[in-house]
């Protein structure tokens, strides 16, 4: 409380120390849960009520009526809030998550068929697989007549993005949005028709048939192989190494009607992320049996200690090490950089969420209203100021910080180019181009 004390005179105490935080039940709410179970928020004066949500709409709406006063939010909510896609709101974020954490799912059949189709090396699959290999699956669909269905979470979701940009890497088109004319449903002109289920919901929903697979974050994918319903092809990891994730999100109203509890809060989730890496990984265990609570994630331990533990299992029998499956502090992750939300905003515009092209400074101007690592940086120093934390935790606050270090190359090997997003939209061979509508 000694530390709590030196912050408050720097910060001042916060303005509102009664909380409440909503999430969704993944193990990438994992900050909030340890701030919580730690004491990272009580060290900051703040009595948190930590409450999960029915689905990313529901977060995102009482968010922004107020109902919580901040929480676990897909990157992309802040940002389609703040462009009108979906929902008008002011919302920004000054805190990154995670890195990585999703997969692809497919259904025990359509991976039967895929299996054809990938080489092997020492009787298993050679990863990454390409979505090529999904291509017959979807043609069998096809000769039926019938759609082939896959599910995401959000229509702004990572998982969403992430698995366009998988399909259209090995040739499939997911389908483009056209709100201009009324159209959402981002369907037209699909080879893979995608819709949005809830996670929790997903490997139920796949088993019952009315999707083929899934992009969803964990424990989901892994509680297919544990159900022996399906078999995760490709993490995202394997699309794009150390791609950003979920973000905490609030109110711009919010944010400055409370700037010091918001900055309190950083510090705890700070402090929360830390420990999750803290030693290469030396807490995750005791983090898979918090997170199991059913107030939490609610998943067996043994289904979230699967990835949250640095392996990942593709098949029964099939786990390999993928230590940085989930990372919540390393490589900086917690800092909300530009060219994060400048490649979400370059993949609304690819598959038609934004309906018209917008010069390149748009893309600039949007990224640094929405994240702010101005409010970062505050909250990061008082904890260095403060003994809590190192300068070299954090990225050097007396740079620029644009672009986030230590990502490697996209599956299609299309190199991102975050100052130019216009070149990098009309690089790729699937997706609008220019002044493209759908």
């Amino acid at each position: 409380m000694a530390s709590a004390g030196m912050a408050q005179a720097e910060i001042g105490p916060p303005e509102k120390p009664d909380l409440k935080l909503g999430f969704i039940k993944l193990t990438d709410m994992a900050p909030l849960a340890i701030a919580w179970e730690q004491g990272f928020f009580m060290d900051e004066g703040l009595f948190v009520e930590l409450e999960a949500q029915a689905n990313w709409k529901v977060l995102l709406n009482r968010v922004i009526t107020g109902e919580l006063d901040g929480a676990h939010m897909l990157a992309g909510q802040p940002l389609g809030a703040s462009i009108g896609y979906g929902t008008q709101a002011n919302i920004i974020t000054a805190f990154s998550m995670d890195l990585n954490g999703n997969a692809i799912t497919v259904s025990n059949s359509v991976w039967e068929t895929m299996r054809q189709h990938i080489p092997e090396k020492d009787g298993k699959p050679v990863h990454p697989i390409s979505a090529s290999a999904l291509k017959p699956a979807v043609e069998q669909s096809r000769e039926k007549g019938e759609r082939f269905r896959m599910g995401m979470v959000f229509p702004v979701s990572t998982h969403n993005y992430e698995l366009r940009y998988w399909l259209a890497a090995g040739g499939l088109n997911p389908g483009y949005y056209a709100p201009q004319s009324g159209d959402t449903s981002g369907t037209l002109d699909a080879d893979v028709h995608l819709s949005v289920t809830p996670p929790p919901q997903m490997p139920a929903t796949l088993e019952a048939g009315t999707i083929q697979g899934y992009c969803v974050g964990e424990p989901w994918n892994q509680q297919a192989v544990f159900k022996g319903i399906g078999v995760p092809v490709i993490t995202d990891y394997e699309i794009w190494p150390n791609n950003p994730e979920k973000v905490f999100g609030v109110s711009q109203a919010w944010a400055e009607e409370n700037p010091n509890t918001h900055l309190h809060l950083l510090r705890a989730l700070i402090r929360a992320a830390y420990w999750l890496d803290e030693n290469n990984n030396t807490n995750r265990e005791e983090a898979v049996e918090i997170l199991a609570r059913p107030s939490y994630v609610g998943a067996d331990a043994e289904v979230i200690a699967n990835s949250m533990t640095g392996t990942f299992e593709y098949e029964k029998d099939d786990v390999r090490g993928v230590p940085d499956f989930n990372v919540f502090f390393r490589h900086y992750a917690t800092y909300p950089y530009p060219s994060d939300a400048i490649w979400y905003l370059s993949q609304m515009r690819r598959w038609g969420q934004i309906a018209e092209a917008k010069p390149d400074d748009w893309y600039m101007k949007t990224a640094a209203q929405v994240y702010r690592g101005d409010i970062y940086a505050k909250a990061a120093q008082s904890l260095i100021d403060d003994g809590l934390m190192k300068a070299e935790d954090f990225p050097d606050f007396s740079q620029e910080n644009f672009s986030r270090p230590h990502q490697g190359a996209l599956i299609d090997g299309v190199a991102f180019t975050p100052r130019q997003p216009n070149a990098y939209i009309n690089s790729f061979a699937i997706g609008l181009k220019g002044s493209d509508t759908p």
